[in-house]
């Protein structure tokens, strides 16, 4: 056993199961005589839930998440050579890609998009993710597209330019207003889920201060009857 597999199986486990599987590796380490490992094992962090989140992206949808670090990498290259033409189809396709990785996150949320899309700007950063072992979301703000040179003339958009930019974002609309039903629908189903939850307990809580009430009834009669018969046996004894 070596801490990279002890990690890998840590940070595949549901969130809540993190710090008591920490533990226990750690023990296991030690006890098996390897107090150094042990130390490893412990200092690894729980991740937060955005990191999680990204985690799993890892190895629930390893394809998806793939095809966007190779993206990410065709985006650089297009930043080193100033290919402006190429930058913004990749970049729309980046757009695209992450807004479905957000649908297939177990926590969508900013953190969770910043981090991908530092995967796609930094080797780094992809490589973190790549590996699923992310303790805390990711940000890059050092990286930045390189200027087109000034020399270079601007094309004036043409008609079917313009054509393909209002497709874009008639596509980009569509897919936002689907995520938002999509996530409006869950929310109002979690909302009334927690509802008929809630109204269960409440029953629960009312039936148990009912059935308080009847105990404190009868350990009252059982007093009383206890007095009654203690004061009953001793006229027995006179």
């Amino acid at each position: 056993m070596d801490l990279d597999e002890i990690a890998d199986r840590l940070y595949s486990l549901p969130l809540a199961e993190f710090i008591a599987a920490r533990e226990a590796e750690a023990r296991a380490a030690k006890q098996a005589g390897r107090p150094d490992l042990a130390r490893q094992v412990a200092a690894l962090r729980k991740p937060t839930a955005a990191a999680w989140a990204v985690n799993q992206l890892s190895r629930d949808h390893p394809a998806e998440l793939a095809e966007l670090l190779e993206l990410g990498e065709e985006l650089r290259a297009a930043w080193a050579a100033q290919d402006a033409d190429a930058l913004g189809e990749l970049t729309g396709r980046r757009s695209k890609l992450s807004q479905r990785l957000m649908r297939l996150a177990s926590s969508a949320g900013t953190e969770v998009e910043q981090t991908l899309d530092a995967a796609t700007v930094d080797a780094g950063a992809a490589e973190e993710v790549r590996r699923g072992r992310l303790a805390k979301p990711l940000s890059y703000s050092g990286f930045a597209p390189a200027p087109i040179p000034a020399s270079r003339p601007a094309r004036k958009p043409s008609e079917e330019d313009r054509r393909a930019a209002e497709e874009r974002k008639a596509r980009e609309l569509a897919e936002a207003t689907a995520a938002h039903e999509e996530w409006r629908a869950t929310l109002a189903q979690a909302v009334k889920d927690r509802d008929e939850r809630a109204a269960k307990v409440a029953d629960l809580e009312r039936k148990l201060a009912k059935a308080r009430r009847k105990l404190a009834e009868a350990d009252q009669r059982a007093e009383v009857a206890r007095r009654e018969e203690a004061h009953a046996r001793a006229r027995l004894d006179r």
